[in-house]
């Protein structure tokens, strides 16, 4: 009988683990995408005069699975969505799109995730280079807020501590 209540604890353990990870979900589209999906975005910029964010990480990547939900959540959505262009770039496992995280500034052996913002016309105004975010999963969702914030592209009228301007 013991045993039986054993397992049934274990399996609910384990149905409990299963579900607080969403490692399942996919992300970070196909690595061969970057390069259409940032022309893409650069041209979405230019026309709405927003940033481009750029996310480097992977499916496999448990904190750039957190930033996501980070990203989506009731504070930072409509922060991210009226401000920025996402576009998340595949890494691979450190090992693919290499050259673009060179190309602006982002040291992906400081780990993942990691952020780039550029002007609605392409040009680079932040990349962490220390990896700031590569510990998301113990860094609160304010923090993505803050981020957001600071580098959402200034507007007429409002001042830097307004969230939702």
């Amino acid at each position: 009988m013991k045993a039986i209540s054993f397992l049934t604890v274990a399996g609910l353990f384990a149905l409990a683990a299963g579900t607080a990870h969403p490692a399942g979900r996919i992300i970070y589209p196909d690595a061969g995408q970057a390069r259409a999906d940032l022309a893409a975005a650069l041209k979405t910029a230019a026309a709405t005069h927003k940033r481009v964010l750029l996310d480097f990480g992977g499916n496999w990547c448990g904190d750039c699975q957190v930033l996501d939900i980070y990203f989506h959540n009731q504070q930072n959505l409509p922060i991210l969505e009226s401000n920025f262009v996402l576009v998340h770039i595949n890494v691979g496992h450190m090992d693919e799109n290499v050259d673009i995280a060179q190309r602006y500034g982002v040291p992906l052996q400081k780990g993942v995730p990691a952020l780039a913002v550029l002007s609605d016309q392409g040009k680079l105004l932040y990349s962490q280079r220390q990896g700031e975010f590569e510990a998301m999963r113990r860094m609160e969702s304010s923090a993505v807020t803050a981020f957001l914030v600071q580098w959402r592209a200034p507007r007429a009228g409002c001042s830097t501590v307004m969230v939702n301007c």
